[in-house]
């Protein structure tokens, strides 16, 4: 018995042997898992196929959040304020269409931030009266922008010779602000001068220009 089991062990062996020389051995490696330390629990590891990629940006962390305080923004008051200045520029060299152009931009920025605004307060109404008074000025003070904006944009389009197209914003003005404000008056002046109106209101503001 015991000759049967060596001679069954040595044919064995001796098919082993053969099949080692027969099959070559394969140039991929296996990839091995890591052990994490902590936990003993074994983890694949990384493969390479992403080195030298740059990592998606991780628009949850707050560092990379862009406040709307920017030049170039479509809804801020610096990117308002900018279109202000390049109307006024537009105005210097009598490039009205330009100028016009501007203003309705800007005033259609302030407009929508001062509904933004509005909305805002009007929500905290009642639950946190800081951001109430916060918001609620801010809503006030884009709203005087806006109507100054709208101001400016009437005397433009009053030089470009086109009353028709002055006429309603001065109203709109005029009811937004109160007769009785400075920029009431100088919009009911200048529907005055425009002959919509014939009857004068308080004492004539100083002549204005549309950079004003």
């Amino acid at each position: 018995m015991l000759k049967v089991l060596i001679r069954c062990f040595s044919f064995n062996s001796l098919m082993v042997t053969l099949l080692v020389l027969i099959i070559p051995s394969s140039p991929v490696q296996a990839q091995m898992p890591s052990v994490n330390s902590e936990s003993g629990e074994a983890t694949e590891s990384p493969t390479s196929d992403n080195e030298g990629e740059t990592p998606e940006e991780d628009l949850s962390d707050p560092s990379n959040l862009r406040p709307l305080t920017q030049a170039d923004s479509l809804l801020s008051l610096q990117g308002a304020q900018r279109l202000i200045s390049e109307a006024n520029e537009a105005v210097n060299s009598e490039n009205y269409d330009l100028a016009a152009s501007k203003l309705q931009q800007a005033r259609k920025i302030y407009n929508q931030l001062s509904n933004f605004y509005l909305q805002l307060a009007n929500s905290f109404s009642g639950i946190d009266s800081d951001i109430y008074e916060s918001q609620r000025n801010s809503a006030l003070k884009t709203g005087q922008m806006r109507d100054s904006a709208t101001y400016k944009l009437a005397l433009v389009h009053r030089a470009q010779d086109k009353p028709e197209l002055a006429v309603p914003l001065l109203i709109q003005v005029i009811r937004s602000q109160n007769p009785t404000t400075d920029l009431g008056k100088k919009c009911y002046q200048q529907l005055y001068e425009l002959g919509f109106v014939d009857v004068p209101f308080g004492t004539p503001p100083t002549a204005t220009t549309p950079s004003e």
